[in-house]
């Protein structure tokens, strides 16, 4: 070939390695972490189907009543009646125990993340390309390296979902806290407070719409990975999905995805809903109708 006089890179398989040492020598920290998230999402699976499933479907539908109006906890309870009638129930519940667990880990990551890229610039230099390798990394890859660490299960399927969300939650705490008028933060130095004062009570409140935002996107990020961790025994919706593909189930199948589509509608709204409760958007919906 007309290439033959380049040499051969072996990145892959320096990755390999890296991939090989740390199972190695990190075995410990690996089976904890595994310990950890496993039983987490077992005690959210267990959370969200030991009440009858009525009472759940009434919960929820009641939370979408109470952030985005009757209309929307109407819908949310026709929706999740669906569910429950194609007998996903059980499997839409793990997805769900999935999400949210993937989605607070994240969080806990992502937000100070999102702060110190905010108030360095040399960190926020050095992370952003980062960031851009993670979030353009095809999802289907993050699964090698943590089956590799975790085995098959649900705790390869959250890590890749942890390393796959990451990015827009630190990239909107970012953006938010930058966003903050700088007279705001002057105001709050001249009158003595300390710089973590003013962060604390001045730059993330008003910067809590896109620290939301964030939110949203890490959560909705997270449940389109739900049928990727199907493939590694995850379960849950993405189990059904992946099965009804390979055996060629078009009703399984379909069911399944309806369900990931009805819950993703409903996280959206709902986390969208929790960020128009903030005090910055209830102030600037009130300066809009005063």
């Amino acid at each position: 070939m007309a290439d033959d006089w380049l040499p051969r890179i072996p990145v892959g398989d320096a990755f390999e390695s890296g991939v090989d040492w740390l199972t190695e020598n990190l075995a410990p920290v690996f089976d904890w972490v595994e310990k950890v998230l496993d039983s987490g999402v077992s005690a959210l699976v267990w959370l969200l189907l030991a009440p009858p499933t009525l009472v759940t479907i009434a919960a929820m539908a009641g939370l979408g009543w109470w952030l985005r109006g009757w209309r929307f906890g109407l819908i949310s309870l026709v929706m999740l009646v669906l569910i429950d009638s194609m007998g996903q129930w059980e499997a839409a519940m793990s997805s769900l125990a999935l999400v949210l667990a993937a989605s607070l880990v994240t969080g806990v990551i992502a937000f100070p993340l999102g702060v110190l890229t905010a108030r360095n610039d040399t960190f926020s230099t050095i992370v952003r390309p980062i960031l851009d390798f993670m979030q353009t990394m095809p999802a289907f890859v993050y699964l090698i390296p943590a089956v590799m660490l975790f085995s098959i299960g649900v705790v390869p399927g959250i890590v890749a979902t942890i390393i796959f969300a990451m990015p827009p939650g630190v990239r909107l705490t970012e953006l938010g806290i930058r966003q903050v008028n700088p007279e705001m933060v002057e105001a709050g130095d001249a009158f003595g407070a300390p710089p973590r004062q003013v962060l604390s009570r001045v730059q993330i409140p008003l910067a809590m719409p896109s620290i939301m935002a964030g939110v949203n996107q890490v959560i909705m990020l997270a449940l389109s990975m739900v049928v990727i961790a199907g493939m590694v025994g995850a379960g849950g919706l993405g189990g059904v999905v992946y099965e009804g593909i390979t055996r060629l189930n078009i009703a399984s199948g379909f069911e399944g995805g309806l369900a990931v589509v009805i819950l993703a509608i409903y996280l959206d709204r709902v986390t969208a809903g929790l960020g128009a409760r903030s005090a910055v958007a209830r102030a600037e919906k009130a300066a809009q109708h005063a």
